[in-house]
């Protein structure tokens, strides 16, 4: 049994929002359409195992960046892919960050970036973390590269 579904509030693009998501992640459905009259009030839909209810509550509320999705990606084409579809008339942002065309802000992060900031040498996790904060969508080659640091010549010099 479920415990905890996220619930997102929007004025009244519940239904497109969810339609929107499912056709961005595989193994995403629409569960449940709840209506009344003519008006849909909110859709129940997963999302790649996880399921949430949108919900058509009026201009009240907006998204903002203090609530988030962070989808954990296990590869560059993954990142790209999600990263270009979700900013697609939303707004890229700073750290794999992204707000899509409904104001919902997601986080499009790589697996490795866990690994790579936790990182036991405090260097290589500060090289990993300082090159994240340059980026707007995050490239995991580019991290990885800092991470590992400068690499040397065969004579031992800086390169």
């Amino acid at each position: 049994m479920k415990k905890i579904t996220p619930f997102l509030w929007f004025n009244d693009k519940a239904e497109e929002a969810a339609k929107f998501y499912v056709s961005t992640f595989a193994n995403s459905r629409i569960l449940n359409v709840r209506r009344d009259g003519d008006r849909v009030m909110s859709v129940t839909f997963r999302l790649d195992g996880l399921e949430l209810t949108a919900f058509n509550g009026g201009p009240v509320f907006k998204f903002t960046e203090a609530i988030s999705l962070s989808v954990d990606c296990t590869s560059q084409r993954e990142v790209d892919r999600l990263w270009h579809r979700l900013s697609k008339r939303g707004r890229k942002q700073r750290c794999g960050w992204v707000k899509d065309r409904y104001g919902l802000s997601w986080q499009i992060v790589p697996s490795v970036l866990a690994q790579l900031l936790g990182d036991r040498d405090p260097a290589k996790s500060e090289r990993a973390w300082r090159a994240m904060l340059k980026m707007g969508r995050l490239d995991i080659r580019k991290l990885k590269r800092a991470h590992r640091g400068p690499s040397r010549s065969r004579s031992g010099s800086a390169g």
